[in-house]
């Protein structure tokens, strides 16, 4: 079942103001939702578009109004006017205002992340490492066990592998039903949890591969977004039993650390052009209990 979430504007995580408007956000999953409140005089064309440039808002925005009106003036020169309780779909290419002498107050679910250049630019990107792990044939191992066995194994799994991320400084950002994405602000740190990762499922008789990636990645709420999360994904999912794969970048900026790695070739990953060379990280054995 999937898990409820619940935020509130009077404690957002994110605003966005410019003169004469501001914007509350929260980020609900994938969603990301906005209340807008815009005073009186306000016009995007001359309050926005100053510092994000354009024309015209290039925004598809759907949301409601709660109070007060607003307008929109579009290129072909036709106008349309919103007030409270109206739900709207407006296109790109148009220029907002506020109507009359009181706040327009508008909640919109659509277009809020690039009505004002924000932030699906360059301030939500970020340079980050990717761990991906998978458990090998879980499948048939949960058939094996029975349901109940395999959920006490599958949670000590983990409970051990969220010990290490805080132990080499990973972020989880989500599970992927028998595995996990987390973050790491180097390549260093994540290839050593993987490592650790590793011996811990072994020692409950469980294989991993494991996938390490670094790229830019887009940044929505606690989630992260574009290619390069399908590409670590990629890596992954041709590494072989207990095998960490990494890509060639990756085993380029780990080597400054001292890392080594044996090359795997060159192989196609599906969905993605070209053809990628990969390498298996060597991780030193695991020192003797004291």
């Amino acid at each position: 079942m999937a898990e409820a979430i619940s935020k509130s504007f009077e404690k957002p995580d994110d605003v966005v103001e410019f003169p004469r408007i501001r914007t509350s956000i929260v980020e609900l999953g994938d969603l990301t939702v906005g209340r807008l409140v815009s005073e009186p005089g306000w016009r995007w064309s001359e309050h926005v578009r100053p510092r994000v440039g354009g024309e015209w808002c290039q925004a598809r925005h759907v949301g409601l109004v709660i109070s007060g009106k607003f307008g929109i003036d579009f290129a072909d020169g036709t106008r349309m006017e919103f007030g409270p309780g109206e739900v709207f779909d407006i296109p790109p290419g148009h220029d907002g205002f506020t109507i009359g002498d009181e706040p327009c107050v508008q909640v919109e679910w659509q277009g809020i992340r690039a009505w004002a250049g924000f932030p699906t630019g360059i301030h939500s990107r970020v340079l980050a490492t990717l761990l991906f792990t998978d458990l090998v044939d879980s499948t048939q191992i949960a058939a094996g066990l029975g349901d109940a066995r395999w959920r006490e194994l599958l949670s000590r799994h983990f409970e051990a592998a969220r010990a290490e991320l805080e132990r080499f400084g990973g972020r989880e950002v989500t599970t992927t039903g028998d595995g996990m994405l987390a973050t790491f602000e180097g390549p260093a740190r994540a290839l050593h949890c993987a490592a650790a990762i590793r011996r811990g499922a072994n020692r409950e008789q469980l294989h991993v591969r494991a996938g390490v990636h670094v790229g830019e990645v887009e940044l929505v709420g606690e989630d992260v977004r574009g290619v390069t999360v399908h590409e670590a994904a990629r890596i992954m999912a041709a590494a072989g039993e207990d095998e960490i794969l990494v890509s060639d970048l990756t085993r380029a900026l780990a080597g400054a650390s001292g890392l080594a790695f044996e090359d795997r070739g060159t192989h196609t990953l599906r969905g993605l052009d070209g053809e990628w060379r990969l390498a298996a990280f060597v991780a030193e054995p695991e020192p003797p209990a004291a």
